[in-house]
């Protein structure tokens, strides 16, 4: 019986993706799992074939519980689905470990077929990423400032040019104000920039937020 963890926040959304696996691969068992920390305690209490885990959880960002997923379980394929496109996470996905990509617009077929995929052995990369990867391999040392960023500067990034304030960029990631400050002027440094407004035109015109 093959056995699938589901990581995301959003109960509609397992149960969604609980009916099509179901309805695409016949029986099998689905395990749910609404935070990282979740996520951890049950691969830590169960054996799992592959995880769906998503990018955009409470506390725990998606990108830091896979780095802690191939630490304590390098073999297991974890799968990424979620609605941040593949331009924002996906090049950052594969380099932390995960064995394949998706946007939660793909089609269910799509989905079985990755699923069927990664548990082969194998990495699942559509089109768009797999230009994406090929544009990493020949890019110069000299790559978009944004490569420089660790994950977390990387998030805290996105969400100040998405408009969101201090407060609540740490109410978000579970932080204090003072350690998003530190990121922020981290980023900032590491960008060659100033302001507030520098990142968010600089994402806007990278397409790195919605």
């Amino acid at each position: 019986m093959i056995k699938i963890l589901i990581g995301d926040d959003h109960a509609i959304v397992r149960q969604g993706l609980k009916q099509i696996i179901l309805e695409g691969k016949g029986k099998c068992i689905c395990g749910e799992a609404e935070n990282g920390q979740v996520v951890l305690d049950m691969l830590d209490k169960e054996e799992w074939d592959v995880v769906i885990l998503d990018i955009s959880m409470p506390g725990m960002s998606g990108l830091d519980i896979l780095k802690e997923i191939k630490k304590v379980k390098p073999r297991l394929p974890v799968l990424v689905l979620t609605m941040h496109s593949e331009d924002q996470f996906a090049l950052r996905s594969i380099k932390a470990g995960a064995s394949g990509y998706l946007t939660k617009d793909s089609a269910p077929e799509e989905l079985i077929k990755a699923i069927n995929k990664v548990m082969d052995g194998g990495k699942y990369v559509n089109q768009q990423l797999a230009e994406i990867l090929a544009a990493d391999i020949e890019r110069k040392a000299e790559g978009p400032l944004h490569d420089s960023l660790s994950d977390r500067e990387y998030q805290v990034m996105r969400l100040i040019a998405s408009g969101k304030t201090a407060k609540q960029i740490a109410d978000e990631l579970a932080l204090s104000v003072k350690t998003i400050s530190t990121y922020r002027a981290r980023l900032l440094e590491k960008m060659k920039m100033k302001t507030n407004a520098e990142l968010t035109y600089y994402a806007i015109q990278n397409k790195l937020v919605e």
